[in-house]
């Protein structure tokens, strides 16, 4: 069962779209490649082949060109929703619009390749970044306000972040380990998610 809120910036119409695609595959018997699969699911969104291929990866091009990446461990997250959605098109446009034109070519961070095979949380957490949090921030500036309270977790990144700080600030988490960090989204479906 998937509870993946809506306009959460998390994926869940690509999900949606991937599975469509493997049960149309299946009903069919068309017995399509994983290749053409991911080429069709493409077409459909640039999140659509993440979707097919599971896992981490890291994503070029469009993020459709996908390169499985070695993880070791097991981590645990902590989403705090806020209501409302964000449209994925405005945020890439706000996205383009404040960095401008001189946007260096993207590139693997090692930090991040080596805390992910070491498995241990205390060195990934540090090392996780979102591109589009300062455009999401710019169309909905109450985010701003929880990503200020949960930003001093980057300057203690050894001290794990159980759900006790968020329920305290927010009330709106239940979960019973949270050992890499948070993420904050957005959904218009937020209420539903919450328990």
């Amino acid at each position: 069962r998937k509870g993946i809120p809506v306009a959460g910036g998390m994926a869940g119409g690509s999900a949606d779209a991937a599975a469509a695609l493997v049960a149309v595959d299946a009903l069919f018997e068309l017995g399509l490649s994983r290749e053409t699969l991911l080429e069709v699911a493409a077409t459909l969104g640039s999140d659509v082949p993440f979707s097919l291929l599971g896992g981490t990866a890291i994503g070029h091009d469009r993020g459709n060109d996908l390169t499985s990446v070695l993880v070791r461990g097991s981590y645990h997250w902590v989403f705090v929703l806020a209501d409302g959605g964000l449209s994925t098109p405005a945020v890439y446009r706000e996205c383009d619009r404040l960095r401008g034109t001189d946007v260096p070519e993207p590139v693997a961070n090692p930090a991040l390749m080596a805390a992910l095979r070491s498995g241990d949380p205390h060195e990934l957490a540090p090392q996780l970044a979102n591109d589009l949090q300062d455009a999401a921030v710019s169309l909905r500036p109450d985010l701003g306000e929880v990503l200020y309270a949960i930003d001093a977790k980057k300057y203690s990144p050894k001290r794990v972040l159980g759900p006790e700080p968020v329920r305290a600030i927010y009330g709106v988490v239940e979960a019973e380990r949270a050992n890499v960090g948070m993420i904050v989204t957005t959904s218009a479906f937020a209420t539903v998610h919450r328990e």
